[in-house]
This record gives structure tokens, sequence and C-alpha cells, in this order.
């Protein structure tokens, strides 16, 4: 039997008699004012437990003349536990934000600010990618969350100095992102994301 997620309580109330948000999204003193897109730790668990999470990827290139792929840029991290992992550009689309805005965002948060990242006015993903949090729904996994990611390549032309949780930026021939070896590295089956934007701009042979 369908198990549903509970509706809010209609009797759930402000003191000024107006429904309750019951992830507390109307509520100022949970962030910024010049945030409202901010959501607390505790709003986002809430979320990605009732929600897919809207995400953008980028696969940081770098190009000839002639706009042909050279070298791939692959992000190493340390995850939470202090496990050293493989990825790509990615993060969240915050409300009000446009998908354009969150790639420049994103990229901008984890290859620096002199990156220089070439994002035509409207992007178009070479691909939607969904995570699950159960293995073998489909060839992405998550175990926080269900996540539906729009993903891009992005040429970058400037110079790239990993920030926040990116230690560094490896680049590579798009021979070199394709293997198995690297691969295996790559979180949540990001290397299969690599080889499908690889192939997007025909830079595998």
């Amino acid at each position: 039997m369908a198990v549903r997620t509970p509706d809010p309580d209609p009797a759930d109330r402000n003191d000024d008699g107006t429904p309750r948000d019951p992830l507390g999204f109307g509520s100022p003193s949970a962030r910024s004012s010049q945030n409202p897109g901010w959501l607390t730790e505790i709003e986002l668990a809430e979320a990605r437990r009732r929600l897919p999470m809207l995400y953008v990827e980028a696969l940081p290139v770098r190009t000839d003349g002639v706009g042909a792929v050279t070298e791939v840029g692959i992000l190493l991290r340390a995850t939470p536990l202090g496990e050293m992992t493989r990825t790509i550009v990615s993060g969240r689309v915050r409300y009000g934000e446009t998908v354009r805005d969150a790639l420049f965002r994103h990229v901008e948060n984890d290859l620096g600010p002199m990156a220089f990242p070439l994002l035509p006015p409207q992007p178009v993903p070479f691909t939607v990618a969904e995570y699950f949090p159960i293995p073998g729904v489909s060839a992405f996994h998550d175990d926080r969350q269900h996540a539906v990611s729009l993903a891009f390549v992005v040429p970058v032309t400037g110079t790239c100095e990993p920030r926040q949780d990116a230690l560094e930026v490896t680049w590579m021939t798009p021979e070199e992102a394709a293997t198995d070896a690297l691969s295996a590295e790559m979180e949540g089956g990001r290397g299969t994301l690599v080889r499908l934007a690889l192939a997007s701009v025909g830079a595998l042979r």
C-alpha cells in the first residue's frame, strides 16, 4: 500500500491567525531577507525528504581555436566522512534563481572568480540526470535525496583556483577523462555523466 506524506494540519496557525508554513519558507527569522531562497539545515533536510531537488552540473573544459575540446577539468573533493573523491561542478538551484545564474554561481564557487566561464544567454543541457537515494533505479545515486540535475559542458578561459570543498582541479585529455579507472573514482555515477558530456561535443573517438 502506498504511504503518503501527511498534509499539514489546517489548524496549525501563526499567532496572527495565518496558516503556518511547516517548512518555515515564509519566516524572516530563518534566513536573511536579502536571500529568501536560502534554506536552513533543518529546512533542507525536510525538503529533501519530501521533494525532488533541482541541481545544475557542469563539466569544465578547455577548447582550441576551432572549438574542439582539448582538456577536461575534474575536481578532487573531500566528503564529510573524510574520503577523497572525484567529481564535477555541481550544486542546487535556489528559489527565484535562473538556471544560467545558478550555473555561473557554482562554476565560480568551485573554480574561482577568474575561471571566466563562457555561458550562452540560454544554456541548453546535454542531458538530464536523475539521482535516487536507492541504488539501481538509474545510473546515478545520491543517498541524501532524489535530485534532478541539468548537466552542461562549460568552456572556461581563465585561471581555475578551486575553492570551498574542492581541493584541486585536474586537467585531463578527453581520453583520460573517459577511462574506467577515473569513472571508478567518481561519486554518484558521475563517470557516466562525463562520458555523456564528451560524447555530446564529439570529444570521444
